[in-house]
């Protein structure tokens, strides 16, 4: 008689994310991302480059329509790749191993982080304005000569906050996103409604030029004031960095990104357009906090303290999202071995990649400690713009390479609508490089110092081979 055959224990598998994000969560990720800091601040800028008022509000159409160029081929390869990561995995897939670790490793040190730092810190400034009690410059103690203030205390409190509910699960940090989200636009709602209704505008403005010196060249000065406007449009890319987690990916993701930049395009074409009744173009282009300046045009200044408390609330919700989404690119490249292997870890219990929600939280709360997030991001803008460029381009890569892949959504207008994006946003790149060519290369620079990184993180992966 044969004996029993040996029992094997079975092995039990590792926790994994859980797809619990809708549509509707999807889309407000997306909205709430997108729509943070830069919307009440950057107009000022782009006044000073552009200084008329239809170049002024076509430079905002523009960057939305040109944005959407991208979503369309983001969503093919969203739908290849429905995992987390997003475009790491793209670029991964489509040219190797490094041009995926060298973004990974982009927004990690600055990109992401330095994201969430600046929404902190833009959250505890404008905190201290509406509530003076928590004024931002008010000093707290000294530690090594460093002067510690209350700006410093709120924004990395913000940091550790956000980062502690979305360890605790996808759920509770969708639902606060949620939440912000839907008061974001309520607020924009009133103060643009309001705005046109009630305030002390002046429709003139319209028609009335600045009265400076015009540019040397209009298309030129157009470029330079897209750099502001694709900073205020970004983050339309974090649904594909949570995919992993996204309810039938192939048909969401394209939807949501689609509806969220619409969606986002139609609020900044109000806003500025409320900004511009407010005030001429004059007044305009020597502010920064033009959403304040505007308030108090239109209404009273005690109007400011009231949109201060709506430009920290929308703070507050776009870094939970940049918080939620920016974990799972380094989750993804640690799963890969490109990475701390311990960031490839899910926690049992919340299901969440929770050490790499912990590590990127740290490093964010160091850059906003330092002050030096809002420089080192204007050096990497330009790589994050060439990454959606190699991205897009990735799609006739991919087209070519793998034909036969399962392709849920094939690009809208393949292949003239990617091409336009390329050429667009290549003669972009090309005028950034030529009006600010430190900038560039201190971005070039931080990318590369990636390098070394990715030749450890290889050899430790594969001892004895040949890094390629």
């Amino acid at each position: 008689m044969d004996a029993a055959p040996a029992i094997q224990p079975q092995r039990s598998q590792p926790p994994a994310l859980v797809r619990g994000l809708g549509l509707l969560d999807s889309v407000l990720l997306l909205v709430g991302g997108i729509i943070g800091s830069g919307i009440f601040l950057t107009s000022g800028q782009i006044a000073d480059e552009l200084r008329q008022p239809a170049a002024f509000l076509l430079v905002w159409v523009a960057g939305g329509a040109i944005s959407l160029l991208a979503c369309f081929a983001f969503a093919e390869l969203g739908g290849m790749f429905p995992e987390a990561g997003g475009q790491y995995v793209y670029l991964r897939e489509a040219y190797g191993n490094l041009p995926g670790f060298l973004y990974g490793w982009m927004m990690f040190t600055v990109g992401g982080s330095g994201t969430i730092a600046a929404l902190a810190v833009g959250f505890a400034e404008y905190i201290g304005a509406a509530i003076p009690a928590a004024a931002a410059h008010r000093g707290v103690a000294s530690v090594l000569g460093f002067e510690l203030t209350r700006g410093h205390l709120v924004s990395m409190g913000a940091i550790g906050l956000l980062t502690a509910i979305n360890v605790a699960g996808l759920r509770r940090g969708a639902v606060l996103q949620n939440v912000a989200t839907w008061m974001k636009f309520a607020a924009i709602a009133v103060f643009v409604g309001l705005g046109f209704v009630a305030g002390r505008g002046d429709w003139s403005h319209y028609t009335s030029p600045s009265a400076m010196a015009p540019p040397t060249s209009m298309l030129s000065a157009f470029g330079v004031a897209l750099i502001a406007v694709f900073w205020a449009y970004d983050g339309w890319v974090y649904i594909t960095w949570v995919a992993g987690e996204v309810r039938q990916p192939q048909r969401t993701l394209p939807r949501a990104m689609v509806a969220a930049v619409m969606v986002v395009g139609a609020a900044y074409v109000a806003m500025n357009a409320v900004y511009l009744y407010a005030l001429p173009m004059n007044a305009m282009a020597q502010q920064t906090t033009i959403a304040q300046t505007a308030a108090v045009a239109l209404f009273s200044p005690a109007a400011a303290r009231w949109m201060a408390l709506m430009i920290a609330v929308s703070c507050f919700g776009a870094m939970s999202c940049a918080i939620l989404s920016g974990s799972r690119i380094y989750y993804a490249m640690a799963h890969d071995g490109l990475f701390f292997r311990s960031l490839a870890r899910v926690h049992p219990r919340w299901r969440t990649p929770a050490l790499s929600l912990v590590v990127q939280g740290c490093w964010a709360a160091v850059l906003a400690l330092s002050g030096r997030y809002d420089q080192l991001f204007t050096y990497v803008m330009f790589g994050m713009v060439l990454s959606y460029v190699a991205a897009v381009a990735g799609v006739f890569v991919l087209r070519r390479t793998r034909p036969g892949h399962p392709r849920p959504y094939r690009c809208t207008g393949y292949p003239y609508l990617p091409a336009l994006y390329l050429l667009l946003s290549g003669a972009w790149a090309l005028n950034a490089v030529w009006q600010r060519p430190k900038e560039a290369l201190a971005g070039a620079v931080i990318v590369l110092l990636g390098v070394p990184g990715y030749v450890y993180w290889r050899r430790k992966q594969e001892p004895n081979s040949v890094v390629p």
